[in-house]
């Protein structure tokens, strides 16, 4: 089993940063791994916001993110972080981070998933 473990959400006004991270721990070889942070807003399906490769040399954004969000990772620490600056109330949702992998040079979500962390944006 894959235990994923997301953190940093909270209350922020709109403009202003939050920085997510993601702990794993089980069965991965983190490293070995690409990862991505989705998220889901209520009535909405869950989305992509970002994935990075297993080195951290590929990084890809969706379009409402890009230039304010950065994901990174520390292979070290087991964990990927989501930067995320100049907030706006389209960005509230629970946030989830994810294990993958590309194919064809799109990432692919394991079913591996944490449990989430509520991002609110209060304009």
């Amino acid at each position: 089993q894959v235990q994923l473990v997301e953190s940093g959400g909270g209350w922020v006004q709109a403009g202003g940063s939050l920085r997510l991270s993601c702990v794993a721990s089980g069965r991965i070889i983190f490293s070995f791994n690409a990862m991505g942070w989705y998220r889901q807003a209520p009535g909405k399906q869950r989305e992509l916001v970002a994935d990075i490769s297993r080195g951290g040399g590929s990084r890809n954004y969706a379009d409402s993110v890009k230039g304010r969000f950065t994901i990174s990772r520390d292979n070290a620490k087991n964990t990927v972080f989501l930067q995320m600056n100049s907030l706006n109330a389209e960005d509230t949702a629970v946030y989830y981070c994810n294990t993958g992998m590309y194919t064809s040079g799109r990432y692919v979500s394991s079913n591996y998933w944490g449990q989430g962390t509520q991002v609110t944006v209060s304009s």
